[in-house]
């Protein structure tokens, strides 16, 4: 049985992220988080950051990133 990411559109995608949308440079099925490495099918990408160029499986491993990228948004509260 072959899995969604196996097969002829199985491979991993090039993005550029872009503001709101993103740009595949390279034809793919998914991309994988930057945080947790886990594949995200194209169709389900909604987190990313333009800024770093990498996507994020949800918000919280968005936030993740934030925070390790600044540790100073611990602070506030």
């Amino acid at each position: 049985m072959m899995n969604r990411f196996e097969g002829p559109g199985g491979k991993e995608a090039r993005i550029r992220y872009l503001d709101g949308d993103f740009q595949v440079t390279s034809p793919g099925a998914f991309v994988r988080c930057a945080v947790t490495g886990e594949s995200i099918p194209l169709d389900e990408l909604k987190y990313w950051s333009v800024a770093r160029q990498e996507p994020y499986v949800n918000a919280a491993a968005s936030l993740r990133r934030e925070i390790e990228m600044h540790p100073e948004l611990r602070k506030r509260g």
